[in-house]
């Protein structure tokens, strides 16, 4: 079994995360913390393989939460779960190792497959481990497991995920106002030809609405804005 710590300030949102964690076969939750502090010493404890980790906590960021542990030798491993889709936190959760981020809101379908890849990178390394050395081949394998992509859902084209539609949709709902393809890649951290690829996708489904913007020269810049559903 992977044990895991649920981090959130929201006592309710950690509750609904242990819940989604409990459905996955191999996990258990052995801890919850609703501040850095809490997840700290449970950390110290020495019970938890996997971190679901929320950046923004009371008494300290979920980042640095992460820096003090690596200061200290811990080796748990960390899960991003949190709102914050800036660039700038995306980029300092991969410099510290986190192994997948995950951006509210968030389905369970999404988080399962963070997890199941999750598992898959365990079950790999034990079997690169035990040779002592790890070839190419194996550094591949080991790299891959974490690659591995969410298949289509029902409803999506093939090529489609459904965490990347929900990451889309909910930039979108926050925003509040239409956004240009370029604004959605730059707030979700996705390539713009991706971004386009969904958002033509979600317009077509209905879940978007298209508006046009005219400038002085040039053809007009698409935009689109969330439908209620």
């Amino acid at each position: 079994m992977i044990d895991v710590l649920v981090v959130d300030d929201d006592f309710r949102v950690a509750e609904i995360n242990a819940k989604y964690v409990g459905k996955v076969p191999g996990f258990r939750v052995t801890a919850r913390a609703h501040t850095a502090a809490q997840a700290l010493a449970a950390v110290e404890r020495g019970t938890v393989d996997l971190a679901l980790l929320d950046h923004y906590l009371p008494d300290r960021t979920g980042l640095e939460l992460v820096h003090r542990m690596r200061e200290q030798g811990h080796r748990t491993d960390v899960i991003m779960i949190t709102a914050a889709s800036d660039v700038t936190t995306v980029q300092q959760a991969m410099r510290l190792g986190a192994l997948h981020y995950l951006v509210k809101p968030f389905t369970f379908a999404a988080l399962r497959t963070r997890l199941d890849s999750y598992a898959a990178l365990r079950r790999t390394v034990d079997r690169v481990g035990g040779r002592g050395l790890a070839g190419q081949e194996q550094v591949d394998r080991i790299f891959g497991a974490l690659r591995s992509t969410a298949p289509s859902a029902p409803g999506l084209p093939t090529g489609h995920s459904e965490p990347t539609t929900d990451l889309i949709c909910g930039v979108l709902h926050r925003a509040g106002h239409p956004l240009s393809a370029h604004e959605v890649a730059a707030r979700t951290g996705l390539s713009r030809s991706t971004a386009q690829r969904y958002l033509r996708h979600l317009e077509q489904a209905g879940r978007l609405r298209l508006s046009l913007k005219y400038g002085d020269t040039g053809r007009p810049e698409h935009r689109y804005a969330w439908v209620a559903p």
